[in-house]
């Protein structure tokens, strides 16, 4: 066995879309505060975290982009969608900024040797994250899917889909679309994910990326793992 983490650090003043609420990290207790209970002295080392339910590495709920009131909020969604079937499509090949058609996917899939079935996660590697963390490009020059191979994916019948970039579609039009697809067909997608490249060529695996139970929750951060059998 052996586990690829695919989950990016959550730090003080991370990067983030401007629509979303900043990350402050700061220390809450630290171990200058002793204390003494019955004669026994000790410290604990505690963090303030403020974030918002799409911090960093994190699924969407339905509800992020439905508006119907029933839509489902992280909290309601069943586990079995975050411990899947997996494979990995690769992009990394493509410049940046361009839109990922059904055509696309079709060659991806053929190039990986793997089916896409129903209940996998798609995981999508589109080079970006190493291309690009750290600078500004990270937030704006990233590829990413259209409707056409949005609807692709949700014909499959996927649970879900990720992509190492801040958006499942470039900004503007397409980032939309995404969405919208994602509430017609019923599924949902990770954003911010790294270490893809580790799993191009590995053919099916296991992906594990648990929610926090977040009640009424539009997302939320998770840590995705990528489980293969050597």
């Amino acid at each position: 066995m052996r586990l690829v983490d695919l989950t990016r650090d959550i730090y003080h003043k991370m990067d983030r879309i401007v629509t979303h609420p900043p990350i402050t990290m700061v220390p809450y207790g630290t171990h200058q505060e002793v204390r003494e209970a019955e004669g026994v002295k000790f410290s604990a080392a505690t963090t303030y975290i403020t974030m918002g339910d799409h911090a960093g590495t994190h699924v969407d709920a339905p509800c992020h982009f439905d508006p119907d009131p029933g839509a489902q909020t992280i909290d309601e969604m069943p586990l079995e969608q975050f411990f899947t079937e997996a494979v990995c499509l690769d992009f990394s090949h493509l410049p940046p900024k361009s839109d990922i058609t059904a055509e696309m996917m079709e060659e991806a899939e053929e190039a990986a040797g793997v089916k896409v079935q129903a209940k996998d996660t798609v995981l999508i590697n589109l080079g970006h994250h190493n291309r690009t963390y750290g600078t500004p490009a990270y937030m704006t020059d990233f590829s990413g899917l259209t409707r056409e191979s949005t609807e692709w994916l949700g014909n499959r019948g996927v649970y879900s889909f990720g992509v190492d970039a801040v958006m499942p579609g470039r900004p503007g039009k397409h980032q939309f679309e995404v969405h919208i697809v994602c509430r017609e067909m019923g599924f949902t997608h990770m954003e911010s994910l790294m270490n893809l490249d580790k799993l191009v060529g590995e053919g099916r695996f296991r992906f594990i990326g648990f929610p926090l139970k977040i009640r009424g929750g539009t997302g939320s951060p998770i840590r995705a793992v990528a489980w293969l059998n050597d």
